[in-house]
């Protein structure tokens, strides 16, 4: 059964295989097709990424810069650095989640202490965007074992002007990695995150 966080609760995960998934539908009136991006900012002790492979989205899907299907090609299933996508979904066609990122915590490099999870929409100032206008749109975090929901926010509902989410985190204390879910919209894209955290 899924835990319902409100803003800023925190639990602690006990678990080290965990997915964060992204859905919705396909834009079936006039216009641009919606094209929302999962992506994975691991960040050191100062909150910035130690390297710019530790950004993963739909243009390095593993930490070694793949793309498309090319981490199947090149057999890095489980991500260079335990966090790896699934790809890029640029329609939201099909059932359940369209993009997906991965997470084996027990592969985290050392210097990693949170990981943030973001949703973006892809062009969404030339495409007049936002999370309002996009059906079923969801993003949720799951034990990647047994696909029981930890945490799950309806972005057209909760984000109704957004551009651009900061779902929630997965962060170190003590040795143990516990989620905090943060629910902070934003009106911009994939680049606002990463000059703050570049």
């Amino acid at each position: 059964m899924a835990i319902n966080l409100t803003k800023g609760q925190r639990i602690e995960i006990g678990l080290s295989k965990v997915s964060v998934g992204l859905g919705w539908d396909p834009n079936e009136g006039t216009g641009f097709d919606f094209d929302l991006d999962a992506s994975a900012f691991m960040l050191g002790e100062n909150k910035k990424l130690p390297k710019d492979e530790y950004f993963i989205f739909y243009n390095n899907l593993c930490g070694r810069g793949h793309q498309g299907n090319d981490c199947e090609n090149n057999h890095c299933v489980d991500g260079q650095f335990g966090v790896m996508s699934t790809g890029d979904n640029i329609d939201g066609g099909g059932d359940g989640d369209d993009e997906a990122l991965k997470v084996d915590l027990s592969k985290v490099p050392a210097e990693i202490q949170e990981i943030i999870f973001t949703v973006t929409i892809h062009d969404y100032e030339t495409r007049k965007q936002n999370f309002g206008q996009v059906r079923n749109s969801f993003i949720r975090i799951y034990n990647a074992q047994t696909n029981e929901e930890i945490a799950k926010y309806e972005l057209d509902e909760d984000f109704s002007i957004e551009t651009a989410v900061e779902f929630g985190r997965l962060y170190k204390r003590g040795g143990e990695w516990k989620f905090e879910a943060m629910g902070i919209g934003y009106k911009g894209g994939l680049q606002y995150f990463v000059n703050k955290y570049a």
